[in-house]
């Protein structure tokens, strides 16, 4: 059947048929599926006011008005739907068939914390475990997602734990829905001397979205202006009824720094899992879950964190996690022990794939290496595609002509590195949601895990992007071809602080600004201990000049450890307040003492600098 002629092209209707396409499709697997020729695709889109090629992913909401004007129904299929029936092919059933009654076998319950910033959730979980995390956080805000396991006593009986931590500042939604989804029981953290916060709120819809139980964990309890009771009277507001109010919500009042009502939670959490869950799954069954959060090591490549949920991985095992493949060379538990085998509910770091999952994707694992690879290498088309399309913003022919008139496309272009890839996710969401109108368009061209690499560079040198390393700094020869190239890269610890400047680059509002200048570089050669000094490292200045006081970042592949400053410098016998480049020195750092040979000390203060 013809069409009407759109704008003098006469494409054929179609009579209201279901067209299902994946997402980030483009017009030539519309025309595909439709029997038509993409050029006439492309016409119709013009005269439509839609400026689009042939092979471009286009954007949901294009396919539908397009589908929509021929009389087809555009159903775009969903992720979830896509890597199912991709799986089916391969004759791969995920997250189902798990045998009958008698394969099955109890697993310790998957637990969230959830909550609001600064409310306590890292240290709650640190006087659980016995260690210490938030020092090591910037700003005291966790932003990479862990899982710890630990044990209690309930009923006589010793009961297995897994905790997620995820972060709680409003930059990770993402990540924090995804830790929801990963979970059987959500703890929702809420300061008594805080009360309700957004993200609690924020965090109880993530926790109810998922449909899980929800225990109340009451922290800071032994501050001075602690009110319980407050804090369950606006829980109740939400549906969180108390079960001395007569709900079913248990609360638990705890202190993480006092160390109370530990137990007590920990007992809360095995007797909402048993009353409230069926939880068991079957060890026998090749494994499958979820991988938590991904980073790349220098000296081990890409290392995953993975929470089992079904089945038993084992080294030597082939898995497929996301656009990730490849052979499981070692296991990881939570106490950084090796081990053999991962039964469900165990949470491991996984070595041996050939590059970095995404944090969520879902892993498996499959026959061999190939069918590992085949899977893996569908995967990350299809996701390229979908985040093309995401990442693309529609163009009338309005805005074409305007900016045609102004003579240039105002487009701030960004590309992502980051040490976790969680990190780079919450990162990119939360700018690419940044609003300041029509005036400017932001788009990342590229995002990736690790050092900053010459690659990097000489891509937004072609692009005319700025880069910006989170957690991360440059390598090899990258600084001096951004030097070189004029390239921007700006380095953040603290994730809302890059949010921040980006919103306020692209609204052109920014004040006169510190720019930070590299004073200096050492390599560790040596390193000394001393009863009266501590820990002293043995350096090489192999740049600049290293003064002592200075303010100081130690470097591990690239990758930055702590931010510190530098507490004595000395030459020989002598303390000295500078060392100069081609010189040896001893170095110790203040409050931090974990270095070793071959890390690198980088000295830099704030300069101020009006912008232009």
């Amino acid at each position: 059947m013809e069409a009407p002629s759109i704008g003098g092209v006469r494409v054929r209707q179609g009579d209201g048929q279901t067209v299902r396409l994946r997402r980030g499709a483009s017009l030539t697997d519309l025309a595909e599926k439709i029997g038509v020729e993409p050029a006439s695709l492309v016409q119709v889109l013009f005269h439509l006011g839609e400026m689009v090629n042939a092979t471009q992913s286009v954007a949901d909401d294009t396919l539908q008005v397009l589908g929509a004007e021929l009389n087809y129904n555009i159903e775009v299929v969903s992720p979830e739907d896509e890597d199912r029936e991709l799986l089916e092919s391969f004759d791969i059933e995920f997250g189902e068939n798990e045998g009958g009654e008698e394969d099955l076998a109890p697993r310790p319950p998957a637990v969230t914390v959830m909550g609001h910033v600064d409310h306590g959730k890292t240290k709650l979980l640190d006087a659980l475990r016995n260690t210490n995390v938030v020092a090591g956080e910037a700003g005291g805000i966790t932003q990479a997602i862990g899982a710890y396991q630990v044990a209690t006593v309930v009923d006589d009986l010793e009961r297995k734990i897994t905790f997620i931590d995820t972060p709680g500042h409003e930059a990770f939604t993402a990540m924090r829905a995804r830790g929801a989804k990963s979970t059987d029981i959500a703890v929702l953290v809420v300061a008594a001397d805080d009360g309700v916060m957004p993200q609690t709120i924020e965090a109880l819809n993530h926790a109810k979205a998922a449909d899980v139980p929800i225990v109340v964990a009451v922290n800071k309890i032994d501050k001075e202006a602690a009110d319980p009771v407050k804090v369950r009277g606006q829980l109740t507001e939400y549906g969180l009824v108390p079960e001395e109010y007569g709900g079913d919500t248990m609360f638990v009042d705890v202190s993480a720094t006092a160390r109370t009502g530990l137990d007590q939670l920990l007992e809360a959490i095995v007797l909402t899992a048993d009353a409230s869950l069926d939880l068991r799954a079957n060890p026998d069954m090749p494994a499958q879950g979820v991988a938590i959060e991904a980073h790349l090591d220098k000296g081990r490549g890409p290392v995953a964190t993975v929470l089992v949920h079904r089945g038993t991985l084992h080294t030597g095992d082939s898995i497929v996690a996301g656009s990730a493949y490849g052979r499981v060379r070692a296991l990881i538990n939570d106490q950084g022990e090796t081990v053999d085998a991962a039964p469900p509910s165990m949470p491991v770091q996984v070595l041996g794939l050939t590059s970095v999952p995404g944090a969520g994707d879902n892993f498996l694992v499959v026959e061999d290496d190939r069918m590992a690879r085949q899977i893996a290498e569908k995967r990350e088309a299809r996701q390229r595609a979908a985040m093309l399309a995401k990442t693309t913003r529609r163009k009338t022919l309005d805005q074409l002509f305007e900016q045609l008139a102004k003579g240039e496309t105002q487009e701030l272009r960004l590309i992502l590195k980051g040490d976790s890839a969680g990190a780079v996710e919450a990162l990119e969401d939360a700018l690419l949601q940044i609003d300041v109108g029509d005036e400017v368009d932001l788009r990342v061209i590229d995002r990736g895990v690790g050092a900053i690499t010459e690659t990097n560079v000489s891509l937004a040198a072609a692009s005319d992007a700025v880069i910006i390393g989170f957690n991360v700094r440059p390598q090899g020869k990258a600084t001096q071809l951004a030097d070189a190239e004029g390239v921007d890269i700006r380095y953040y610890s603290v994730i809302y602080s890059a949010i921040d400047e980006v919103e306020a680059a692209l609204k052109g509002m920014l004040k006169p600004i510190f720019e930070e200048k590299t004073r200096g570089q050492a390599e560790i050669r040596e390193i000394f201990r001393s009863s009266k000094f501590g820990v002293i490292a043995g350096c090489m200045v192999i740049d600049g000049s290293i003064r002592r006081n200075a303010k100081a970042r130690l470097l591990r592949d690239g990758v930055v450890v702590s931010e510190t400053s530098i507490a004595s410098l000395r030459r020989e016998k002598d303390d000295v307040t500078e060392v100069r480049e081609g010189f040896e020195c001893g170095v110790t750092l203040h409050n931090f003492s974990d270095i070793r040979i071959g890390d690198i000390i980088e000295t830099f203060e704030m300069v101020e600098k009006p912008r232009d």
